[in-house]
């Protein structure tokens, strides 16, 4: 990697609390808990370094800046940049959510079911759409972004060069889209809490179609709760197993049954107790040791939850190249490790698997597995890391091509919210949490599968 982006929204606002519109309009602050809320923020980010700071110049974001730094204790100043100001929801600031349900119904529904064809009228009796609007001044803060940090992406350096970007919900959904060059119709995919923690990597190897890698979503353990709030409608907590010793040596394990070491029973624990405050319905694991061992782990603070294995969650089977270490499968398979790195999505694993049937099943068992569930309950999945990629890039509206692109440490844990039924738009409420595990960025073995 060479940039990090790290995002956080800024603390609960006035606004917020009261379940008011905000928008672009700078008629809210930070409460009490907000600024509580920034200052852990900073605290959580207290061992990185931030090469440059950038925030939304409206009031609510700029306090939060400046109590993060000042808790972070870097003693940088942040730059102010408009091209960070909320969404224009002009005609409808102020309104309570209740209110504008009440007095613009059509308009509402539309905001929730397609954001990016709602239509507003200006005070001069003009139209426009606040979202793709939005997502044009995201899409010029974003390339000026990339301009001014270009030397740091192509050195490919190690630490990398690390930014902060403290703004609100919508520009920052918007900023996950477009960094991962994905349109706007999937702003609904994504949930950003107030202080929360996303981390983006930008470099030039084993990042993605688009150069990009997502580290982290929507972290929240620094603020007290581990998940964001469950709201209506089934959840589903995917987790990838505790590290291996082959994971920790870089070896292809794909299929080959290999149990956890004492570094991922240990990430196993720690997982459990992370989720112990959680209510959990069901479980289901892969039929393979290491996920297996990992459920049972975090399962120990869940007595009588059922757990069930299945077949369509094993790891992708790498054939003749389980067992062996990147240097071997180079010396045999050159263009096809190549080719693995820079398109995964048109290799054939040698007497193995492809991306697209490993996808296939894979979403098909999580398909069955979130149909299956009242929408009260919430449901643990542990498997592997290309069958967690592969499921994550599907509810992102990315495919198998995209692999690198989601990282999945081990022990790590994605939440993901199904409001309108299995059959609905699934909201990815976080991803790759790894805080109970050491701190905000992930730091788990970077083995191969």
């Amino acid at each position: 990697m060479s940039l990090r982006i790290v995002l956080v929204r800024h603390g609960l606002s006035s606004f917020n609390l009261e379940h008011r519109i905000q928008g672009r309009d700078d008629l809210s602050n930070l409460t009490g808990i907000g600024q509580s809320q920034a200052r852990a923020c900073g605290a959580a980010l207290g061992d990185l370094v931030f090469e440059a700071v950038y925030s939304s110049p409206l009031r609510r974001a700029a306090d939060t800046t400046r109590l993060l730094l000042a808790e972070q204790g870097q003693g940088l100043q942040a730059e102010f940049d408009e091209g960070l100001l909320e969404i224009d929801l002009a005609p409808w600031s102020g309104l309570l959510r209740q209110e504008l349900r009440e007095r613009f119904a059509d308009q509402e529904l539309q905001w929730r079911q397609a954001p990016e064809k709602l239509e507003l009228q200006r005070a001069d009796g003009s139209t426009y759409r606040p979202l793709p609007e939005l997502m044009r001044q995201t899409d010029q803060f974003r390339r000026q972004l990339l301009e001014r940090h270009a030397a740091a992406i192509s050195n490919d350096q190690d630490p990398p060069h690390t930014v902060l970007v403290v703004a609100h919900n919508a520009i920052l959904r918007c900023l996950l889209l477009a960094l991962l060059d994905l349109p706007i119709s999937g702003f609904r995919r994504l949930r950003v809490d107030n202080c929360s923690i996303s981390v983006l990597n930008v470099g030039r190897s084993n990042m993605g179609r688009s150069g990009v890698q997502v580290e982290l979503v929507n972290g929240l353990a620094h603020l007290g709760d581990p998940l964001p709030i469950k709201g209506d409608g089934a959840r589903l907590l995917l987790v990838r197993h505790g590290e291996t010793d082959w994971n920790r040596e870089g070896r292809f394990q794909g299929q080959i049954d290999i149990p956890l070491n004492a570094t991922g029973r240990s990430q196993a624990e720690a997982a459990g107790r992370f989720l112990a405050p959680v209510t959990i319905n069901r479980a289901y694991t892969s039929c393979m040791a290491r996920p297996r061992q990992t459920a049972e782990a975090i399962l120990a603070s869940h007595p009588g939850v059922p757990l069930t294995s299945s077949a369509g969650l094993v790891e992708i089977g790498h054939g003749l190249w389980e067992g062996r270490l990147e240097q071997d499968i180079a010396a045999g398979w050159p263009e096809l490790l190549a080719n693995w790195k820079r398109a995964p999505h048109t290799v054939q694993m040698p007497e193995g698997e492809t991306l697209q049937e490993v996808s296939e099943r894979s979403l098909g068992t999580w398909q069955h597995i979130a149909a299956s569930l009242d929408s009260s309950e919430t449901a643990l999945v542990v498997a592997h890391d290309a069958v967690n990629k592969t499921i994550l890039c599907d509810l992102l509206g990315l495919g198998p091509a995209d692999i690198w692109a989601i990282k999945q440490g081990n022990g790590g844990v994605s939440v993901i919210d199904y409001p309108e039924g299995a059959a609905g738009r699934p909201v990815v409420a976080a991803l790759n949490l790894t805080q109970h595990l050491g701190g905000v960025l992930d730091r788990t073995a970077a083995g191969a599968l």
